[in-house]
């Protein structure tokens, strides 16, 4: 046996054993696999290929950048027979080499939450509109605010990457940054932002960024993270030095520990994104390439909702029984 079909065959195995001969396979590829999120992603992937009577093959980078680690995965459920595969991109651009051979063999592949670059390296995008999830936060911080000066931490995801971008650029925008857009392709740095830094999207590195900017600007008064991990671990360092109640956290992914973060007072906002929605339509528009040949294309927005527990004057938002509700389940 040729390890191409070794490798095939130990994908098929780890993921549940192999395919019936009608049995469309395919492949989910995220950043991570323990990621609340991309958790609640590869649950709403399974329940569609169960639904849909395909085989779904898994896999994940070791962490948040690993991009060596998808392009394996990439080469794996190709050699294990994957006729679409959706992929959570950790390096937009680095990625694009090993996209490019999967769709030459004649594999559908699909981006989703995070587009590559280009975008159209994937044959479509199923993700949440990330410039319109920051300016959510935004606005609804500016209204909150009313006026009074801002020192703003920043906690980004990494250096580059469009989704970490989108959502800081969309985030000084909503609180009434002038000049910045949807296209605008680096992070912008206003007045009042006092620090910037790196979460990877981390609680552990979320806070090690927070008491890093608190080093430098103790008088730090919002808080903008790129998730909900990245806030807690915010939450944590203001905590310990007993500037918790003093300071307002923005963030987003709508997730239930988010949501019961936000009823609980640690966050104050944040924009609730569909992972579920977001990959079973992955799985159903892969089914449909297997069985019909019928290409899924362009950008398909799946949704966000800001969720608050206060609302603010002019600001439209949902209340956390809605969030918790909808727990990423929409």
């Amino acid at each position: 046996m040729n390890l191409k079909k070794c490798i095939a065959l130990a994908i098929l195995t780890a993921t549940g054993g192999v395919a019936m001969a009608d049995e469309p396979i395919v492949g989910l590829i995220t950043k991570t696999d323990t990621n609340p999120f991309f958790v609640k992603m590869k649950e709403g992937a399974q329940q569609r290929a169960k639904l849909k009577g395909a085989k779904l093959l898994t896999a994940a980078g070791r962490a948040d950048g690993d991009n060596a680690g998808q392009v394996t995965a990439i080469e794996n459920m190709v050699a294990a027979g994957a006729k679409a595969i959706m992929i959570t991109p950790s390096d937009s651009k680095a990625i694009v080499p090993a996209i490019k051979k999967a769709r030459a063999a004649g594999v559908l592949v699909i981006a989703l939450d995070s587009p590559t670059e280009p975008q159209d390296a994937t044959d479509a995008l199923f993700a949440t509109d990330n410039y319109k999830a920051g300016t959510l936060i935004g606005q609804y911080a500016k209204a909150a605010f009313a006026g009074k000066p801002a020192k703003i931490a920043m906690l980004d995801l990494f250096p580059g990457h469009p989704v970490g971008i989108a959502r800081h650029n969309g985030f000084l925008a909503g609180f009434g940054a002038p000049g910045i857009s949807a296209k605008t392709v680096a992070p912008a740095k206003t007045a009042d932002v006092v620090c910037m830094a790196d979460s990877f999207g981390d609680q552990g590195k979320g806070q090690t960024a927070m008491e890093n900017c608190l080093q430098k600007n103790p008088d730090i008064n919002l808080v903008y993270t790129i998730n909900e991990p990245a806030a807690a671990g915010a939450y944590k360092a203001l905590k310990a030095l007993g500037k918790e109640k003093n300071v307002m956290i923005v963030s987003v992914d709508g997730g239930c520990a988010g949501v019961r973060d936000v009823k609980a007072g640690v966050i104050a906002a944040t924009s609730q994104q569909y992972p579920l929605n977001m990959a079973g339509l992955g799985v159903e528009a892969g089914v449909e390439y297997a069985k019909n040949g019928k290409k899924a294309s362009g950008y398909v927005d799946t949704g966000v909702t800001l969720i608050s527990d206060k609302q603010q004057p002019g600001v439209a938002s949902r209340d956390t029984a809605f969030g918790l509700n909808a727990c990423w389940g929409k």
